[in-house]
């Protein structure tokens, strides 16, 4: 090899060296552009999906938002099925109690506790904590005063149309939510969602929420009536067990409704000339409206064992009208009521709250007959 064809083959060599770290370069370039493009997409994808996954999560939030301004057709229009039917037999739709049931549902919060999701097959359920006003007390208090003022309103000779006795549920409701001390509850749902025409919809209206919503009391009509055939049931036994009183126990009891005070007793004859007896006691009112003993006050009879039958005696007696009579707040007066008698056996009184939920507070005392 001459001297110029070596000189030639350095001179590639050479060139060779110089051009191939740029090419290397753009090689490494290239690579990290790509990359960078895989990451990018993958983001996307990323993305897309966890945007994906919370939509039925703001599905649901929004549904419990319309829950809460008691927004029906908000409701409906994120209900797969359209269908409001659990609703058709809840209060919560009737208009004349719509101002109770929305101060009621406006105190309701909710958090999100748990999303199961699955993109291809296009559903969820969604797993949200409720904390919701319990109405059972604001309902005991406007059931119990509700039906003494109907008893009121009877022996009174008035009849109340359907809508004059909505109002009055209506107006107790709101009257006993403002006065009776809020008491929360909490319950876990799970709403199943399916996505239909693009958007994620929750599958149906279930009877939790509509429970929710109605402060754990659908319907209070069904209630009173339920309550009334549990009185009347209670006062169709022919026969029901003596409480237990002591020797020294006396009718002496007070509330926020009224107080009671036995005075007295006397045995004499009813219209039929068979034996009764008469008791006598105090009768005060502390509520804030007018009321009677007759509406406030269950006082029951016992001998051998057996419920005394109420009694019209012979003779006329101011304090058995007075039963009766309706008195301001703050009032006092006498009052006499008369049972019919077996024989000359001790009998056992018993009073307590008339209309009470649970039995309420119950005071008994033994009267000699002979």
């Amino acid at each position: 090899m001459d001297q110029q064809t070596q000189e030639s083959s350095q001179e590639q060599v050479t060139a060779s060296e110089n051009i191939s770290p740029i090419k290397k370069k753009k090689k490494k370039k290239g690579l990290i552009i790509f990359l960078v493009v895989l990451l990018i997409a993958a983001a996307a994808g990323a993305g897309c999906y966890f945007m994906e996954r919370q939509k039925p999560v703001s599905t649901v939030k929004s549904f419990l938002e319309h829950v809460r301004t008691m927004n029906f057709e908000g409701m409906k229009s994120l209900l797969q099925s359209n269908d409001m039917s659990a609703l058709d037999n809840a209060d919560i739709t009737n208009e004349a109690y719509h101002a109770f049931f929305q101060g009621v549902n406006q105190k309701m919060t909710y958090e999100i506790k748990k999303t199961d999701f699955s993109l291809a097959n296009g559903t969820a359920t969604v797993t949200a904590k409720i904390k919701y006003i319990d109405g059972s007390d604001i309902y005991k208090e406007t059931i119990t005063e509700f039906l003494k003022q109907i008893v009121s309103t009877a022996f009174s000779g008035q009849e109340l149309t359907e809508e004059q006795t909505q109002q009055k549920l209506a107006a107790l409701l709101e009257e006993k939510s403002a006065t009776v001390k809020d008491k929360f509850a909490e319950a876990e749902i799970s709403y199943p969602l399916i996505k239909a025409g693009g958007q994620w919809k929750i599958v149906s209206l279930d009877t939790e929420t509509v429970r929710i919503m109605s402060a754990n009391f659908t319907n209070v009509q069904d209630e009173i009536n339920q309550s009334l055939e549990e009185m009347e049931t209670s006062e169709t036994q022919p026969e029901q067990e003596a409480p237990q009183a002591s020797a020294d126990g006396k009718i002496d009891m007070s509330n926020d409704k009224f107080t009671i005070h036995y005075k007295q007793h006397r045995v004499t004859t009813d219209f039929a000339g068979a034996p009764c007896l008469l008791v006598y006691y105090d009768y005060s009112n502390n509520g804030s409206s007018a009321s009677s003993a007759m509406v406030d006050v269950n006082l029951q009879a016992y001998q051998n064992g057996n419920l005394l039958e109420p009694a019209i005696p012979e003779s006329d007696d101011e304090a058995i009208d007075q039963f009766m009579t309706e008195v301001q707040p703050g009032q006092a007066v006498t009052v006499c009521q008369a049972f019919t008698l077996q024989d000359e056996s001790d009998v056992t009184l018993q009073a307590g709250e008339a209309f009470s939920f649970g039995g309420g507070t119950v005071v008994s005392q033994v009267l000699k007959i002979k």
